[in-house]
Parts: structure tokens; sequence; C-alpha cells
């Protein structure tokens, strides 16, 4: 397929599916005349791309994880990791829990030890100051 329908599939641009191509992303294209020809398994490391992208890993940590071996990709390698990623991921999800945690505790430990007329008790809903009560 040519790079027009690879960009329909993938949602990409042509200009970026050629800067992926430079930077070894993906392999070069066989050539039928002064065109590149593209393979199902171009739009699925495409597509891997874009999705890897979307969480957080950066172009240089896809091109030293995205190796080929006759133009196909070491797809058991992208798994491995994958599987670092979600644990990455999870370790980060817990961190920002623990945050959220601490930040629970301060404002308990706030409102306990606010004076009630103190304006850290008052909220402001549809234009109306609101005391909170403990």
């Amino acid at each position: 397929m040519f790079i027009g329908e690879v960009s329909k599939k993938t949602q990409l641009t042509v200009k970026t599916i050629r800067f992926y191509e430079e930077k070894g992303l993906i392999p070069v294209p066989l050539r039928q005349g002064k065109y590149r020809v593209y393979t199902d398994d171009h739009v699925e490391i495409l597509k891997l791309i874009s999705e890897a992208k979307t969480l957080g890993v950066t172009l240089s940590e896809l091109k030293g994880l995205i190796k080929f071996k006759d133009s196909k990709a070491n797809w058991s390698e992208i798994s491995e990791f994958l599987v670092i990623l979600k644990e990455r991921l999870t370790e980060q999800i817990n961190a920002t829990a623990a945050k959220i945690a601490k930040i629970d505790s301060c404002i308990s430990i706030i409102n306990q030890q606010t004076p009630l007329d103190s304006p850290l008790n008052e909220r402001v809903y549809d234009g109306q100051k609101v005391a909170i009560t403990k």
C-alpha cells in the first residue's frame, strides 16, 4: 500500500510517517518505481508508536525498543517492554495515591484546627458564601 493509505489507516500525517522512517522507527519500505510500498507490518508498528506516545513513551525509547529482523518487528521484545511500562505506570499511580493521601491528611488537620469563623471554612456556591460546619 502507498503512504496515503497508511496515513488513513494510522491517523498519522504523511510527514510523520516519513519522519519515523528517517529516524529508523519503521523499516524502509520497498519501492515500486518512485513510490514507497508499505506493508501491514508498517501499519502495526506505526499504530504501536502512536499508542506508546500517548502513554508517555519517548521516540528515543521506542527507537531502542523496536528492532527488526527481515523487516519484521520483534514483538516478543515489544511485549516485554510493555510489561515494564505497565509496572512503571503502576508505580506512578501508587506514588500519586500516596500524595493524595498526604493532601487529604493535611486537609483533615487544617479542618480540625481552623476556627469556625475562618474564611477557610467557607465555600462559594452559586455566588453565595456558605459556611462549612464541623
